[in-house]
């Protein structure tokens, strides 16, 4: 259930006047327009998808989608979002005599079929919907194709926004199954009046990136990942509980179950979904307004984390000084400090 929404009261006023004298920055470049103004609470549907139920086509996966975004739609939501690889469980109906290094080439042609599908899904029900992230063909390397791993979210008006994930797994950049390369973007978007960007699985735990992010006034972060083992879950959720805290934004992220082909006993796939808010008083106690717990595959699970009533609105205010704040760390920089080692000479950060 959602954490409830709690009235702000009395703080510290420890660096309040720096932290609004840092914010002017980022009110001065990104203005609120009146959507935004007005926009206070937004519902999303976390599906932790489960990869190891074999398809036969792709028609079949769309129509399991499309119930989905329906279901989506009678709880009032504004968008469903699907884990990074949704699309791996297409492979269940591969051709069974595909070559291992065509499987990037034959997901990227079945998305671009998929995306469009998708469109006129989004279109039909009206609410918008994060298809995980799939295989699309970039420049050749010394005349090898080569593909981004990128997130989509195509909205009801048409619009698709991508971003393309920026650091690799090993596995990503040795993969048998084509030649994946990292992103060199970060893509901010206005979404129903918010700003949002998608940060893909390992890119949630790089500090650096994030710094970068910070800057950006972001209303909404959202996180697919998959997950190979119970230590990257921990990580990459870890770390966006972190960042939700550290931007004072809402932070989405959410895994895939599983893996197709999969041994569901065996398999150490682990999903799971969560809303992260900044721990404040006038927001969230425990900076969780829902959560659903690890799901491995031996647990047979499918769940869709539905997060009702998010407080972008509440979070919005806390960021840009609008709202008392306990802490306001979005905005810090430590360019200023100088860095003691006896091991090596001052350096300023």
């Amino acid at each position: 259930m959602p954490t409830n929404l709690i009235e702000s009261r009395l703080r510290p006023q420890t660096n309040v006047r720096a932290c609004l004298e840092r914010r002017k920055i980022c009110q001065t470049a990104h203005p609120p327009s009146k959507l935004e103004k007005s926009m206070e609470f937004v519902s999303i549907d976390l599906w932790a998808a489960n990869l190891e139920p074999v398809v036969p086509d792709l028609q079949v996966w769309l129509a399991a989608l499309e119930m989905r975004v329906a279901q989506t739609v009678a709880r009032g939501g504004h968008m469903l979002v699907l884990p990074e690889f949704a699309c791996a469980q297409w492979l269940s109906f591969a051709p069974a005599d595909m070559a291992e290094a065509d499987t990037l080439e034959w997901l990227f042609e079945c998305g671009e079929v998929a995306l469009d599908a998708i469109a006129a899904m989004s279109a039909k029900h009206g609410v918008s919907i994060l298809a995980g992230t799939i295989p699309f063909l970039t420049e050749p390397v010394d005349g090898v194709p080569t593909y981004f791993n990128r997130a989509w979210l195509i909205t009801p008006d048409g619009q698709r926004h991508s971003q393309d994930k920026l650091s690799l797994t090993p596995l990503e950049a040795q993969g048998a199954g084509g030649i994946t390369v990292h992103g060199e973007s970060i893509n901010v978007f206005n979404w129903n009046g918010l700003r949002v960007a998608m940060i893909i699985c390992l890119d949630s735990e790089f500090t650096d990136l994030w710094s970068r992010l910070g800057t950006l006034d972001l209303d909404l972060v959202i996180i697919p990942a998959k997950t190979d083992m119970i230590t990257g879950y921990n990580r990459v959720f870890s770390c966006a509980r972190a960042r939700a805290i550290e931007l004072q934004t809402v932070v989405c992220v959410l895994g895939a179950v599983g893996v197709p082909f999969g041994f569901a006993l065996t398999d150490t796939v682990v999903g799971g979904a969560s809303v992260f808010l900044p721990c404040d008083v006038g927001v969230s106690l425990d900076g969780i307004h829902a959560a659903i717990a690890p799901q491995t595959a031996a647990m047979m699970t499918d769940h869709v984390l539905a997060a009702v009533d998010i407080p972008v609105g509440a979070c919005r205010r806390l960021r840009n000084g609008h709202a008392e704040a306990e802490v306001c760390p979005a905005l810090w920089d430590a360019g200023h400090l100088i860095v003691n080692d006896p091991a090596s000479p001052k350096l300023v950060a």
